[in-house]
């Protein structure tokens, strides 16, 4: 447990964040999944979500909830699915 104060706000900052990150990662997570599911009955709807799951890529990217190479792995994995 935390003694000093500024270890307790501490915690309370990193929670927040956490709560943040679990949110865009999730999200991220659910576009993906529903462009997997599309892919498999129609294409043509699915490259309408591509460029929310791009979106969403990105910016989960950009704050560092998850790292550059990894989002464009995600990205040319998807555009490689839905082609």
């Amino acid at each position: 447990m935390p003694i000093t104060q500024s270890a307790k706000k501490a915690i309370r900052g990193s929670l927040r964040k956490k709560g943040y990150n679990d949110r865009s990662k999730r999200i991220m997570k659910e576009v993906i999944k529903k462009i997997e599911k599309t892919v498999k009955t129609d294409k043509v709807a699915a490259e309408k979500f591509l460029s929310s799951a791009y979106q969403t890529i990105d910016k989960a990217a950009k704050r560092g909830i998850i790292k550059k190479n990894n989002a464009a792995r995600k990205k040319s994995r998807l555009a490689r699915l839905v082609k």
